[in-house]
């Protein structure tokens, strides 16, 4: 799927943001912090993981603690902006 020398920082975050727009984990809609990293290189998951804490702190991705672990879900107040990192080239 990937090769590790071509992931950038940016292109990660992409696919972290497509992923979770195409499953429509949007607001309400939320998914297992864990799940996130999966579908990228085994070898990738600790840049995976870092980039998705990157995006929770920059208000893209939001957490929601809940009795069974912590889930993440696409932040709807910032819609455009990730559908423009979704559509960039």
């Amino acid at each position: 799927m990937f090769q590790k020398m071509n992931l950038s920082p940016f292109l990660i975050r992409k696919r972290i943001l497509i992923k979770m727009a195409s499953h429509r984990w949007w607001g309400e809609k939320h998914t297992a912090y864990d799940n996130i990293p999966r579908g990228f290189p085994k070898d990738t998951w600790g840049i995976v993981r870092s980039e998705l804490d990157a995006l929770i702190k920059e208000g893209f991705i939001l957490v929601k603690p809940t009795g069974y672990g912590r889930h993440v879900s696409l932040n709807m107040d910032m819609k455009p902006e990730i559908e423009s990192i979704i559509f960039s080239p």
